[in-house]
């Protein structure tokens, strides 16, 4: 049985795109997982009739963070890599990814849904609302700045650590850039608000604020609800920017 190289581990990153190609009520990323680590089983796992029963197991439920979840496939291939050797149970790979999955979804969502995300488009708003087509491109290039590092580079940091991947400097460390990018969006939210309202030092009229102001405010209470639709969304801004329109 072979150890992983580190073009195995470079195979599985290049394929952590595709994670969620497959995703299913049932196993959700299961499918999308098992094609991830198929590289680290071909390498640990010359017998055709092992490799594919562990192909199987691999198929089971899991679902993360997508970006998150390279830093569970580098953890596991360590794991699986020992489970190869007889030095651990398989059992330990089951567990581990389940832990995995449920610490890096909490961490992850917060970190980019949540935060990166929304951060990106603010940024993005600011040349857009110049009418600019370059906001399109900022906003992309400052999410994948965070975003593509950790999802091709995940897997190698989770192969070094192993399942001590989320230990606390790397849970303080995220939490100082979800902080950090926090106060940076409010202020570029503040700056976005400032450009609509007086653009070239021209204020709008005040029915325009009033608009604007009770469009906010719609959002914020939006916001706090638990888990807003796409469709709630979509709608809710539908409705601002005709109200901004109609007032412009």
């Amino acid at each position: 049985m072979g150890k992983l190289t580190g073009f195995d581990v470079a195979r599985v990153a290049l394929r952590t795109p595709l994670l969620q190609a497959t995703w299913n009520y049932e196993r959700q990323q299961g499918l999308g997982w098992a094609w991830c680590f198929a590289p680290v089983l071909a390498r640990l796992y010359p017998d055709a009739a092992e490799r594919h029963r562990r192909l199987a197991e691999h198929t089971a439920y899991f679902n993360t963070q997508p970006t998150m979840a390279s830093l569970a496939l580098g953890a596991v291939a360590g794991l699986e890599e020992r489970v190869a050797a007889g030095e651990a149970d398989p059992a330990t790979v089951t567990r581990a990814k389940h832990a995995l999955g449920s610490a890096l979804a909490a961490l992850g969502d917060r970190m980019f849904w949540a935060t990166l995300r929304p951060f990106a488009a603010c940024i993005g708003i600011l040349p857009a609302l110049t009418g600019s087509w370059r906001g399109a491109v900022v906003m992309w290039v400052v999410y994948n700045v965070v975003h593509l590092p950790l999802r091709f580079g995940g897997v190698s940091w989770g192969y070094r650590r192993g399942p001590e991947v989320l230990d606390p400097v790397m849970r303080h460390g995220f939490e100082r850039l979800v902080r950090g990018l926090s106060v940076l969006g409010a202020a570029a939210v503040g700056v976005a608000i400032a450009a609509i309202l007086a653009p070239g030092g021209e204020p709008r009229t005040v029915a325009f604020q009033a608009s604007l102001l009770g469009g906010l405010g719609l959002g914020l209470l939006t916001a706090i609800r638990a888990r807003p639709s796409p469709t709630q969304w979509a709608l809710g801004l539908g409705a601002l920017c005709l109200a901004a329109g109609w007032w412009r």
